[in-house]
């Protein structure tokens, strides 16, 4: 049996040896052959469990000398090819030609202010969780605690997959929550930013796709005046350090009790009253104390932990910050937009 694999790794070896790739094609399949994931030398390790343990100093030094041939076999024959290949487009480069101006790419606004916000929370303790934007029924609805008659699941609002009822483009980043909740035991100090999917009508002011940033705190005696100074701070991080909010009672199905928040941008100029519609408060987020059917659903004690949750909608903090009238421009992709913010990193 011993002398069987010895046999083996010398027909490899020699196979090695021979191999004169003529291509950059063949080369490649020359590395995939001998140095890939998978190469043909992976299994010969595997043999070693059938070699006498007095051989098997002796097997182990002919597969490392295989190996080592097969690497230097290949650094030969790249640089030979590379040589040749190299040679005749190296001498037509003129070398006095003066270099041209490169275009500075641009980062787009959405990102900007998703950075910022991910910078401010990540400051003061909250780790980043991403997760599918294809999603399935429970994570996205039924762990949240949304009824199962609730308007929300009805075609209207939520993307189905064709053919499906259960797998859907998820409507918001709290299936990220759920996730984390189910995975992971308390204390748990998340946001969650990301892509998400509602079946509106494109407007102006909505757009069936969007960007949030939601965040969830579950540990022992969370309570409601953690949240909001978590929020106040949050608030005079984006908006400047005199910012004021206010938060209004709200429902959500996942959270109890629910509020909005609004900062007050005040009424001072055009832009300021058309944006928050005359009044000088402008709505930038929902939040709650995370109701406790949705921490029983996910495994969770409700009597031992409690905890908060928040969510942001990005293209809105986007469009005041960068005085943006349609949220269609952030999703249309034209250079002479997006060229503005070259310069805002």
């Amino acid at each position: 049996m011993s002398e069987q694999i010895f046999e083996k790794v010398k027909e490899v070896l020699s196979q090695i040896q021979e191999a004169q790739p003529a291509s950059p094609e063949e080369l490649e399949a020359f590395r995939i052959k001998y140095l890939g994931s998978k190469n043909s030398i992976k299994p010969l390790f595997a043999e070693m469990r059938n070699i006498p343990n007095e051989q098997k100093k002796e097997f182990g030094q002919k597969l490392n000398e295989l190996k080592k041939t097969a690497e230097a076999k290949f650094a030969q024959l790249k640089d030979g090819l590379g040589s040749t290949t190299s040679k005749s487009s190296a001498q037509a480069i003129d070398m006095t030609v003066p270099v041209g101006s490169l275009d500075i790419g641009s980062r787009h606004p959405v990102s900007l202010v998703l950075n910022h916000m991910i910078d401010v929370f990540t400051r003061i303790g909250f780790s980043v969780a991403e997760d599918r934007e294809i999603e399935d029924d429970w994570h996205n609805f039924t762990a949240m605690n949304t009824p199962e008659h609730h308007p929300a699941r009805d075609m209207q609002d939520t993307f189905y997959l064709k053919d499906s009822t259960s797998m859907l483009l998820r409507t918001h980043t709290s299936s990220v929550q759920a996730r984390m909740m189910t995975a992971h035991e308390p204390p748990i100090r998340i946001i969650a930013p990301g892509r998400v999917f509602r079946n509106e009508t494109i407007s102006a002011r909505s757009h069936c796709q969007f960007h949030q940033v939601e965040g969830l705190y579950v540990d022992e005696g969370v309570s409601f005046a953690d949240m909001k100074q978590t929020l106040l701070y949050f608030a005079k991080e984006m908006y400047g350090a005199e910012t004021d909010i206010r938060l209004r009672p709200s429902y959500f199905p996942f959270t109890e009790p629910s509020a909005e928040m609004d900062v007050w941008l005040g009424t001072e100029t055009e832009t300021t009253r058309k944006l928050t519609k005359g009044t000088g408060w402008l709505e930038v987020l929902g939040c709650g104390m995370v109701d406790p059917n949705v921490l029983e659903n996910c495994g969770i004690d409700s009597k031992k932990y409690s905890g908060y949750a928040f969510g942001i909608g990005i293209e809105r903090s986007a469009m005041q910050k960068y005085n943006i009238s349609d949220i269609r421009m952030l999703f249309e992709n034209d250079t002479r937009f997006l060229s503005q913010f070259t310069a805002a990193f």
